[in-house]
């Protein structure tokens, strides 16, 4: 698939710079589709799992290695890193450049992206999809399908990095999605960052009398809390005024669900739990 920006995936060599669940789950669906990929990550643990089970053509810890000759470069790595990868990318690559990441903050990262020099062409990327173990040994190739994949442009983006997007996400098997990272910010805070904070205080609260007899749903809910600090602890901090603002109408909801409770009414017990029945619904139909 290409059009006529130039950009054709398959003729195209790809840098990922993080090798864990969410770059190698990329590594491992474009593989076949481009003519080389290559990976970058400090651990050398990832990068011998990566070499034994030739999830890429080529995988270091110098980017000196990695990054000669690259066509894209998708920044996989947590949010603090990708921001300093922004700074550290000019180093390394002097030739025309996309470069996209997969952060799950984007206002923070597209501010660095513009930063970039004029050879790059950066847009600011993220899939909602994932889980708790963000390890390479986690990856797969179908990680990506059917899940909505958000690219925001930057005011410089070319047509030629919104092929590579399109490109790419077709590859994944992704929707692809066109959100202003401050939009995009605004509703990852509900749908995304604060669920982490409420299943971090749910397993808080939950002292160690309960370990015997907890089952489905304690598991579903406090899922996101197995969730490594290392990945959230940048992505909160670089979204904090949005999910300040989500904690005030959550505490809200909460605080009407518990006066409701106190005053023993059943009838408004039942309206407002058939109310989030409701919503909750009206959300999942729209996915």
């Amino acid at each position: 698939m290409s059009d006529e920006s130039g950009f054709v995936l398959k003729e195209s060599t790809i840098a990922i710079i993080g090798l864990g669940l969410m770059g190698g789950s990329i590594a491992l669906s474009l593989k076949e589709r481009c003519r080389r990929i290559k990976a970058l990550d400090p651990d050398q643990e990832t990068l011998k799992l990566a070499k034994r089970q030739a999830i890429v053509h080529e995988a270091d810890s110098d980017p000196t290695k990695i990054l000669r000759d690259v066509d894209l470069v998708i920044l996989a790595c947590p949010v603090p890193d990708i921001v300093d990868w922004t700074q550290r990318l000019p180093e390394f690559i002097q030739s025309p450049c996309i470069v996209f990441d997969v952060g799950s903050s984007k206002r923070t990262i597209v501010t660095a992206l513009e930063t970039l020099p004029g050879n790059f062409d950066p847009i600011g990327g993220h899939p909602i999809c994932g889980r708790e173990n963000l390890s390479l040994k986690s990856a797969e190739r179908f990680l990506y399908r059917d899940a909505p994949f958000v690219f925001s442009a930057l005011s410089r983006t070319s047509e030629r990095a919104r092929s590579a997007a399109l490109q790419i996400v077709t590859a994944l098997g992704a929707n692809l999605i066109w959100l202003d990272a401050d939009d995009h910010d605004r509703i990852l805070a509900f749908t995304s960052h604060m669920p982490y904070l409420l299943a971090s205080a749910l397993a808080l609260a939950t002292t160690e009398d309960a370990a015997p007899i907890i089952g489905p749903g304690f598991r579903s809910s406090a899922r996101l809390a197995g969730t490594s600090s290392s990945m959230m602890l940048g992505v909160l901090l670089s979204n904090r005024d949005n999910i300040l603002a989500s904690f005030a109408q959550i505490r809200e909801a909460l605080t009407n669900i518990e006066s409701i409770l106190k005053s023993s009414d059943r009838s408004a017990l039942k309206n407002i739990l058939d109310e989030s029945y409701g919503n909750y619904q009206s959300l999942i139909a729209s996915t």
